[in-house]
């Protein structure tokens, strides 16, 4: 049974290239593993692929990662298994999600797999960083400022008189 989250099938050569391409950058580039790492790397925009497994369970943990990868034009793929993608990321733990910071060696695997990634999925590329850019504000708007608390006066010490 698919879980909700996997938006399209991963052929067996591409997840096979996907750990192969975790392997090298975690020798030579820079991974981040775990859901948590993995979401701040793609809000950042620094992600150049995300792999994310198939069989994590409850799916809510990884379920928000296809959504803001798209949102962020970070490439990604899924894997059949959270134990082979651990042992790839090094560890001896299962692990949910892995994202591709810096590549090192592994930028060809990486551009081989954003190719066979479905159309509507790949947005960025190793070679082509996506550049982020703001909306300009409507005419008009202001910043609306802090509105500052009224400090209440200070009480000034009554004078003592000095005896003499």
């Amino acid at each position: 049974m698919a879980k909700a989250y996997v938006k399209f099938e991963t052929p067996k050569d591409v997840a096979d290239k996907a750990f192969q391409a975790v392997e090298m950058a975690r020798d030579t580039g820079r991974i981040r593993k775990g859901v948590n790492e993995a979401t701040k790397i793609i809000e950042r925009g620094e992600a150049k692929l995300v792999v994310i497994a198939e069989d994590v369970d409850p799916e809510e943990v990884v379920m928000h990662l296809p959504l803001i990868c798209g949102e962020k034009g970070a490439p990604f793929v899924y894997v059949p298994s959270k134990n082979e993608l651990g042992k790839a990321a090094g560890l001896t733990v299962p692990c949910a999600a892995i994202a591709i910071e810096k590549p090192g060696n592994a930028s060809e695997a990486i551009n081989e797999i954003v190719k066979k990634i479905p159309v509507g999925v790949k947005k960025a590329s190793v070679e082509a960083p996506v550049e982020k850019t703001e909306a300009p504000a409507e005419g008009g708007e202001e910043k609306k400022k802090k509105a500052k608390k009224p400090r209440a006066p200070k009480k000034e010490a009554p004078a003592e008189e000095k005896k003499e």
